[in-house]
């Protein structure tokens, strides 16, 4: 999170209702639309929290609300868009080797899938990429929806608290990286259980 702070000079310059829209719709682009992939999430909501504690037009609750909005609905527009056209674009062809793309796609979002849509968040493009294909492999759609409000609330809400509380205790720089080393290595314990159980 060192270059966090980079975009902190830019959104300061904008009004509140620019700067609450700003910092929403990037989050929204990068995690719901696929060319949104290259725009720098993280630091965006590292940067708004800095900001949110720098100004007082800033309302860090009113910022922490829209940007968990932005983060929900962008994974729910990619799963949708997965599994409309994403999904009957796939069943249309005929090669073996997509066909057991598609396989093995279905049998680790059924198995996996929820801690990778939670984990997912905490890594720049993965997380672009995982809800659309997660809705091409059919994912359940509950399990995905529950695992989209815990990874919008520990990633959106909780990188923009951290940078919100960096700007007075720096510690806290530290934290989104604990909280995505916690759902990485739980990602990959949930895996070896669950491929430990398909082996018995």
């Amino acid at each position: 999170m060192e270059f966090a702070a980079s975009f902190d000079g830019q959104l300061s310059t904008l009004a509140p209702f620019i700067f609450y829209l700003v910092a929403a719709g990037i989050v929204f682009i990068e995690t719901g639309l696929l060319f949104g992939f290259f725009l720098p999430g993280d630091s965006i909501l590292f940067s708004a929290g800095l900001v949110a504690a720098s100004q007082d037009n800033v309302n860090i609750l009113i910022l922490v609300t829209v940007i968990f909005i932005a983060a929900f609905f962008g994974d729910q527009v990619g799963f949708v868009l997965g599994r409309v056209i994403g999904r009957p674009y796939l069943d249309k062809r005929e090669s073996p080797r997509i066909k057991r793309m598609i396989a093995s796609a279905e049998n680790f979002y059924e198995h996996t899938g929820w801690w990778a849509v939670v984990a997912a968040r905490f890594f720049p493009w993965i997380r672009t990429f995982v809800p659309p294909i997660a809705g091409a492999a059919k994912m359940n759609y509950y399990k995905f929806l529950s695992a989209n409000v815990l990874g919008a609330l520990l990633w959106g809400v909780g990188i923009t608290l951290a940078g919100f509380y960096a700007a007075t205790l720096p510690w806290v720089k530290s934290s989104s990286y604990a909280i995505a080393t916690f759902f990485i290595v739980a990602s990959i314990i949930s895996g070896l259980i669950n491929y430990r159980r398909r082996t018995r």
